[in-house]
């Protein structure tokens, strides 16, 4: 097939060219990069992630933090315990609740943040390297619109 009739044969008709199957093989990449990036600042993606969260959003209740995050309590505490033992945040009984935990991001998490804010840009600046800002800006409008709810069921197999 010559570069003329491949420019204009239907991307739909080539099962390598659908769009879920870039999106996951587009996806894979990202994710194993942003997944290295925070290796590199010595966390897992959803502490890095829990950093980020903090650094955005100020002090949080554990249980918000959970429901922000998507991940069950148990699976919180865990997260949280790691981050703590490494000095990266603290948690303190609300005084207005003492059932409840406040996290609050250390100094030390805050400068961790720092080193995960730039080794997350440097992998966005290496991946969208050939986009210009507004198709940066179309991208990330359609992909708020790609619906990927756990609502709707997978398909089943039969």
């Amino acid at each position: 097939m010559t570069g003329h009739e491949n420019a204009n044969r239907d991307p739909a008709s080539d099962p390598l060219d659908r769009l879920g199957f870039l999106l996951a093989r587009h996806g894979a990449v990202a994710k194993d990069r942003v997944h290295h990036a925070f290796a590199v600042c010595g966390l897992a993606p959803r502490q890095g992630t829990t950093l980020m969260l903090l650094g955005r959003s100020g002090d949080m209740s554990q249980q918000a933090l959970a429901g922000e995050l998507g991940v069950d309590p148990s699976i919180m505490v865990g997260i949280l315990n790691d981050l703590e033992s490494c000095r990266l945040l603290e948690r303190r009984r609300d005084p207005a609740d003492r059932r409840r935990h406040i996290v609050t991001i250390t100094e030390a998490g805050t400068d961790t943040l720092t080193r995960v804010e730039k080794a997350l840009h440097e992998v966005e600046s290496e991946l969208f390297a050939d986009l210009a800002p507004e198709e940066l800006t179309a991208l990330r409008g359609l992909l708020a619109r790609v619906r990927t709810s756990p609502v709707a069921p997978p398909c089943d197999e039969a």
